[in-house]
């Protein structure tokens, strides 16, 4: 798997099916059903990508669960320019557990 939709669609198949966004300070899926505040969900496994020629199209790709609401999905933040700080903040505060 060399590209973001590649591994997408392999996580997509492995029952990550809910995407995942972000605000001020929770993860938020199923049009604001579900409000997954840090300790409420674990980051199963990172992915990141640079791009070939431009240091903007980087990105990271998280697989995530939760158990307390039985899901398990995708949030992706991009990278250079397109960095998402807000992302960023909540991610590195977060204790990265892999199962």
């Amino acid at each position: 798997m060399d590209t973001l939709s590649e591994v997408m669609q392999v996580l997509r198949e492995r029952g990550y099916t809910t995407d995942f966004n972000l605000e001020q300070n929770c993860l938020v899926c199923s049009n604001g059903k579900y409000r997954l505040m840090h300790d409420e969900f674990s980051i199963d496994k990172t992915y990141r990508f640079e791009g070939e020629s431009n240091p903007d199209d980087e990105a990271t790709l998280y697989a995530i669960s939760s158990d307390k609401y039985g899901i398990k999905g995708i949030l992706v933040n991009g990278g250079g320019i397109y960095t998402d700080e807000l992302a960023d903040e909540i991610l590195a505060a977060l204790e990265i557990k892999r199962k």
